[in-house]
């Protein structure tokens, strides 16, 4: 076994824990079930060999068997209805527990640490989780079926014919090594069409986000084709995966059939009188041979229901790889616990002994009503400390304080509640314009004053919708300069104590960028305190004073 099916096989089991004295005891009464059939097949035995040799209690046995039999069956319905209860709520405990967890962990995620792209995170949570259902309800069972279930008919034969038990013997052990070889195969089939559907979910999150230009390019066709190329690849690799599952059904069936029909032709010539050997006592009886030939399907039928769940395990294998390497994936988190709460009162920020990525910070203080400019190289850790002057990430070593308290997990939440932060890459929640900017459904007072101290009215005005208008998580109908005028017009509405601004006229036009530092220099002077990180020449003349990092 290769190191890397081992640390699968590793992942599976520690994402499984929870629930995993439920899904045992759901096997158990899984195959309780399934052993009972010996049972029911006994007492079928019994009554056919009575009434076709025409005994005297023959309508009696017909009478008992037939009710002995029902009963049995419902005895198995019942076992098998609790056991797929009990699987059924484990794996919609299990899917919606790391389902919580992923998404709880990509909400807490703190702006530094290395995030994978939300269409990846998605389609983990989504598609491939999915994926975890079908093995958790079938291959427990199957496993532990497997296990007990042809081993107990082995010794039943056993005690009829050593011949018999020789044929299950020899047949049974050709197929859990034909899945071996198979499932080699079938499980690198699956970590490649897992891959695919990330791929895929990433390449339509990037296709939608870029809509607007590209129906502005006139790129339609390249990014259908580029879909369409795309799709077909998923399709090959999911026909691989199902080609691989009918080649070794196929085999399998193969090798079922043939032992039955060798079980066949050696009780019937057995009862014919051609075969006399294979027995511990002279002549084979009807009703044992009627007994031998019954068990013989069920013999296979768990080896049959392994192999169905063979392949669920390889895409859980797969599942447990990308979700494993998901949450092993060092985190950062947020501080604080992200809730509502109560604004701390803002008396003066100072930093103290902070280092980013090994470069020392220089320590300042800043008082209430300043406005400070942030500057250095790309890569000086401007973007890092604005997020650390917002409270999104514990600065270590070193302290930011905040009216004489450091900022952290207790502390962390109270100080965001009094800040608004600007930051370069805008995004927009699935909510109305009125929502983002924190309008309730009986509006806003000041609203139209926040508009026009962030120079925002005309595109308030030009919407479609106005305030109703969804901007989609890019912003969707406006420009970067326009997002981030609306990003001051929010920060206006909630009167905050300090504004942080990372980058506000990157990548725009002057024109824009007076607007956006004209909109910044407004709030300030409403009493804001004020800190940008910038290259611009013009915001940074802008600020009462500047600190190169």
């Amino acid at each position: 076994m290769s190191r890397a099916s081992a640390n699968d096989r590793a992942d599976l089991e520690r994402i499984t824990r929870d629930q995993s004295g439920q899904l045992k005891r759901a096997a158990v009464l899984a195959t309780l079930a399934e052993a009972l059939w010996t049972l029911q097949a006994g007492l079928v035995a019994l009554v056919l060999a009575g009434l076709a040799q025409g005994t005297e209690t023959a309508g009696r046995d017909l009478l008992l068997g037939t009710g002995g039999f029902l009963l049995v069956g419902l005895v198995r319905a019942g076992l098998n209805a609790l056991a797929g209860l009990r699987l059924a709520r484990a794996g919609d405990a299990l899917t919606g527990v790391w389902r919580a967890k992923l998404l709880e962990r990509a909400d807490r995620r703190a702006p530094e640490a290395g995030a994978a792209p939300s269409a990846t995170i998605a389609a983990l949570a989504t598609d491939k989780l999915a994926l975890l259902l079908p093995y958790l309800r079938r291959w427990p069972v199957a496993r532990m079926r497997v296990a007990t279930v042809p081993l107990l008919i082995l010794l039943l034969a056993l005690t009829i014919s050593w011949a018999a038990a020789l044929i299950f013997a020899i047949t049974g052990p050709l197929i859990p090594v034909f899945m071996a070889l198979v499932g080699m195969a079938a499980g690198q089939a699956s970590r490649e069409r897992m891959d695919e559907i990330s791929d895929m979910n990433a390449l339509l999150v990037e296709r939608l986000t870029a809509l607007t230009d590209i129906r502005l390019l006139d790129a339609r066709g390249t990014m259908l084709a580029g879909f369409a190329e795309t799709a077909d690849r998923l399709r090959r690799r999911t026909m691989r995966v199902l080609a691989l599952a009918f080649l070794s059904s196929t085999v399998l069936e193969l090798f079922s059939a043939l032992g039955v029909a060798m079980m066949a032709l050696y009780v019937g010539f057995s009862l014919l009188g051609l075969i006399d050997f294979g027995l511990w006592r002279e002549g084979l009886g009807l009703g044992q041979g009627i007994f031998l030939l019954m068990l013989a399907p069920a013999f296979y039928q768990p080896m049959r229901d392994l192999a169905a769940a063979w392949h669920d395990r390889a895409d859980a294998l797969a599942l447990a790889r990308d979700l494993a390497a998901e949450m092993d994936r060092p985190a950062p988190q947020i501080l604080g616990e992200g809730g509502a709460a109560v604004a701390m009162g803002f008396t003066g920020l100072q930093l103290r002994g902070v280092s980013i990525e090994g470069r020392a910070i220089p320590d300042f203080d800043l008082a209430p009503g300043e406005s400070l400019a942030l500057t250095g190289p790309s890569g000086a850790g401007k973007s890092r400390l604005i997020a650390l002057l917002a409270g999104l990430g514990e600065a270590a070593p070193g302290q930011v304080l905040v009216s004489g308290q450091p900022i952290g997990p207790d502390t962390a939440d109270g100080w965001r509640a009094g800040l608004a932060l600007i930051p370069q890459q805008v995004h927009f929640g699935d909510e109305t314009l009125a929502e983002t900017l924190g309008v309730g459904p009986d509006g806003a007072e000041g609203l139209e004053e926040a508009l026009r101290l962030a120079h925002a009215q005309d595109i308030v005005a030009r919407l479609p919708e106005g305030l109703q208008t969804r901007l989609g998580e890019r912003g969707a109908g406006v420009s970067g300069g326009e997002a981030r005028r609306l990003m001051i017009a929010r920060a206006a509405l909630r009167r905050p104590a300090l504004l942080l601004a990372d980058e506000p006229t990157a990548d725009l036009d002057d024109e824009t960028a007076a607007e956006v530092i004209a909109g910044l220099m407004d709030l300030h002077r409403a009493g804001a305190t004020l800190v940008v990180a910038s290259h611009d020449p013009r915001l940074i003349a802008a600020m009462g004073r500047r600190i190169a990092l």
